[in-house]
């Protein structure tokens, strides 16, 4: 174990002394006390058997009602310890460390945890952490008294029998040293294939979820989907079963020295009671140690597997620990309240964490305060990206995006999006009630239903929210035995919840009405340009409006075209239909595929 690993253990240790320290200081007393129980039920036993032999009544009743009385005590801690042990595991893993974890994912500022393939394995290997760390702590302090009693256990045989029974230390350490090996082993592999056991439970959620379920039928591609995730398991399994082949050897090689070990001692203690050199009560006391002295060893054995096995989740959360330190870009100036120039794009440009090609690439342009923004292009052709650059998720590789003349770099990144509304085209489908589907939006208000009703009217949602069985009170999801809206239906609900903040200073609309039919599409446009009129009066609001149908953006101040990346054009609509470019060869297309249909 390395020091961090050690250091991440006391940690755990220090949390479950301040949330619960009196159960925690139960438990090492009742560890520290098991410790010594085997040990004095040894001597009891050899007391008692000499006794007999030597006829000393006296002796002999003192030494069976202490072994009696060890015995009693034995069991009891035992019952007391593993109550205590699961009340402590439970507690601290789910209410303060699975909390804990959750809070660092949701504290990241950006995205990269969730889009790179890389990161998403660390991520993966965090499920359960709460519990496994917890249990990890706990099973580790467990393996420290285990080693305490074995300790205890071998002094009694140096001491009581014999010093030659002394080097028995050096075998019991055989198979905890194979242990740890076999344990680095398999961890690697675990963390070896965390991308394929990532790939089978997303091909199971596919092939049993209600989102691919129709698609998956009528194409007949069930019995395919089954074996890519049956290839994908056994690739996992494989690895995993190799590794852990490798490790059982280990232990056999480990077991097999403790028991050759074991088996010399015995037989010299065997050979000292037939010559005269040890008595009957000495062989009594060397074979109960050893009957014990097994169960030591399998109790150490698996605490530190347990601790080992942690680390596969140890590693993973201490990474966390330091993305969380060294990815965000916080910063630390105040957003502003209301623009007065605007956002500056300065040789922008930003590629994937391990793409070929960038997705923005140098691009340079001015958004006026008060000005509605269209971002128009094919697809793959950088609009979300560049929303993801203004909105924070992602920091530019070169050039700087600028907001009144300050670098969006060093502006707090929690301010700048408590000024930011946003809907996004892969928006969240949450399974609660409507009214908090919409609140979420502006989670002060979540409660305010005059707020909600407005954000509901926004986004021209009013009609299907009054047919709801329960109005804003509404179960939404059929995974809680509630309403399963249509798509169009939960993109207006998406639209209502970035419609909460009444005053943002970047309204962001990512192809916001793909899922809508034309009428409510237009409906829509017109409300949120009108808004976005207000906000610009307002605040100097800037709507950035990402959209693949031409016809919604005419209107707009400012268009800017992408191509690959690329700033091609950008102007009014009428100013991009005189030029001829890129932006009227794509608005012709499309104005020709809408009139032959």
């Amino acid at each position: 174990m390395n020091r961090r690993y050690l250091g991440l253990l006391a940690d755990v240790l220090r949390q479950s002394w301040r949330h619960y320290p009196g159960a925690t200081a139960a438990l090492l007393t009742v560890k520290a006390a098991s410790a010594g129980t085997t040990p004095a039920l040894a001597l009891a036993l050899g007391a008692a058997i000499d006794g007999i032999i030597r006829g000393d009544r006296t002796a002999a009743v003192l030494g069976a009602t202490a072994a009696a009385l060890v015995f009693g005590l034995t069991v009891y801690l035992k019952d007391l310890s593993r109550n205590l042990d699961a009340m402590l595991v439970d507690r601290l893993g789910a209410l303060h460390l699975r909390r804990d974890v959750e809070s660092r994912l949701a504290g990241l500022p950006g995205l990269g945890h969730l889009e790179r393939t890389d990161l998403l394995d660390r991520v993966t290997l965090l499920r359960g952490f709460g519990w496994r760390m917890s249990a990890s702590l706990w099973t580790a302090v467990i393996a420290v008294f285990v080693g305490l009693r074995l300790i205890l256990l071998l002094v009694v045989l140096g001491t009581a029998v014999t010093p030659w029974l002394l080097p028995l230390v050096v075998f019991a350490a055989a198979p905890i040293y194979f242990e740890r090996r076999g344990q680095r082993t398999t961890f690697q592999a675990e963390l070896d294939t965390a991308e394929a056991y990532r790939l089978q439970r997303e091909l199971f959620n596919l092939a049993t979820g209600p989102a691919g379920g129709k698609e998956l039928r009528v194409c007949g591609v069930g019995d395919q989907l089954a074996e890519r995730q049956r290839a994908a398991w056994s690739e996992a399994l494989g690895v995993r079963y190799r590794a852990r082949v490798r490790a059982a050897a280990g232990n056999l090689a480990g077991w097999a020295l403790f028991t050759l070990g074991l088996g010399a001692g015995l037989g010299l203690v065997v050979y000292r009671a037939a010559h005269g050199d040890g008595t009957i009560g000495d062989l009594v006391l060397a074979v109960t140690v050893a009957a014990t002295l097994r169960d030591a060893l399998q109790d150490a054995l698996f605490g530190v597997a347990e601790a080992m096995a942690g680390r596969t989740l140890a590693d993973p959360y201490l990474w966390l620990r330091d993305y969380a330190t060294t990815a965000g870009h916080p910063g630390t100036l105040p957003a502003p309240a209301e623009l007065r120039d605007g956002i500056v794009l300065d040789r922008v440009s930003f590629t994937y964490p391990g793409a070929d090609e960038p997705a923005v690439d140098e691009v340079s342009c001015r958004l006026p305060a008060g000005s509605v923004v269209a971002v128009v292009g094919e697809y793959g052709s950088g609009k979300s990206t560049l929303v993801k650059l203004l909105t924070k998720f992602y920091q530019p590789d070169e050039g700087r995006i600028t907001v009144d003349g300050t670098d969006l770099a060093d502006v707090d990144t929690a301010r700048w999006r408590a000024g930011t509304s946003a809907a996004f085209q892969d928006f969240g489908r949450f399974h609660v009630r409507f009214r908090d589907a919409i609140g979420l939006g502006d989670l002060p208000h979540l409660h305010d239903d005059t707020r909600v009703a407005a954000a509901v009217h926004a986004a021209d949602a009013d009609g299907f929210a009054q047919r709801l069985p329960d109005g804003l009170d509404t179960q939404l999801g059929r995974a809680y035995a509630g309403v399963e809206l249509s798509e169009g239906q939960w993109q207006k609900t998406a639209l209502a919840r970035a419609s909460m903040r009444p005053e943002p200073v970047l309204f962001v609309l990512d192809e916001p009405t793909a899922s809508l039919d034309a009428p409510s599409e237009h409906a829509i446009f017109q409300r949120y340009m009108d808004r976005a009129r207000r906000l610009a009066e307002r605040t100097g609001a800037i709507t950035v409006v990402i959209s693949h149908r031409f016809s919604t953006v005419a209107g707009a101040d400012q268009i800017l075209v992408l191509d690959r990346g690329r700033l091609v054009e950008q102007g009014t609509h009428a100013d991009l239909m005189t030029a001829g470019g890129r932006y009227a060869d794509l608005y012709g297309i499309q104005a020709d595929a809408y009139a032959r249909t």
